[in-house]
């Protein structure tokens, strides 16, 4: 039986020049590409003329191609001898179901590489001129999902925002505007309502938006502005600095991504 292969590679956020080298190595080698609705169709100049590309949608809120049939379509495909890329946004391993894809691959007796890719929640904050950490505001960062599992309660709000109270964090919460009221009303029990907020919109793509606010106001910024996925939401007080990019901006200093 001639066995192929299977690669995890992370698209990157949605500017296709934030591709890694690797990433456009295994594109270009692949002969079957499996595609998240996230990624930007634009890396797919690098396939091959004649690979066979599958769009298998996974968006937050939206109808998605079961994960179980995503599943059975790598392995099939690997057992047929292809030369299978799994092609996410973001990186394959930060909310983006590599790690159940890889546990399956390896029950059926395929190992699976993964190349990593520049997650959203990075390319968020940085398009806004801005760190996650900060020697002086931040000693941390924690990355977290809006998204609950069905039938199970989430992530306790409450308790995240005493902990990056108590520790100094940047929170970078993924899929939470459908949940931005109960993440706010959450955070609020533990960090004061005039915390920095922002909430970034296809973060550097070419529509990418943003929205600088306080954590006492992220709920109604979402809700006047009809924000929808994919969009990030940081908490925390890193995103001062934006603030002091936008008065540099005056004088010519520097350019922050535009709104």
């Amino acid at each position: 039986m001639n066995i192929g292969t299977c690669t995890l590679v992370g698209a990157g956020p949605g500017d296709p020049e934030l591709l890694t080298l690797k990433a456009v190595k295994a594109i270009e080698a692949a002969t079957v590409l499996l595609v998240d609705d996230l990624v930007n169709t634009d890396v797919l100049q690098w396939a091959r003329p004649d690979a066979r590309v599958v769009h298998v949608g996974k968006r937050g809120g939206c109808k998605s191609t079961p994960q179980a049939f995503i599943e059975k379509l790598m392995i099939a495909a690997v057992r047929e001898g292809e030369h299978v890329v799994r092609l996410k946004g973001g990186d394959p391993f930060i909310f983006g179901r590599g790690g159940e894809e890889v546990e399956h691959l390896r029950e059926a007796g395929i190992v699976c590489a993964v190349v990593n890719g520049i997650t959203a929640g990075l390319a968020a904050v940085s398009s806004l001129g801005v760190p996650l950490t900060h020697r002086d505001r931040a000693h941390g960062v924690l990355f977290l999902t809006g998204h609950a599992k069905p039938g199970e309660a989430g992530v306790d709000w409450v308790q995240v925002g005493a902990t990056a109270h108590a520790l100094h964090l940047t929170l970078v919460v993924y899929m939470g505007v459908s949940r931005i009221a109960q993440l706010q009303q959450g955070l609020l029990a533990g960090l004061p309502g005039h915390t920095p907020a922002a909430i970034v919109r296809d973060a550097s793509g070419a529509q990418q938006q943003h929205w600088v606010t306080s954590l006492a106001g992220l709920a109604d910024t979402a809700a006047h502005h009809g924000i929808a996925s994919p969009a990030v939401i940081i908490v925390g007080d890193v995103l001062h600095g934006v603030h002091a990019l936008a008065n540099d901006r005056v004088h010519g200093v520097v350019r922050t991504a535009s709104a």
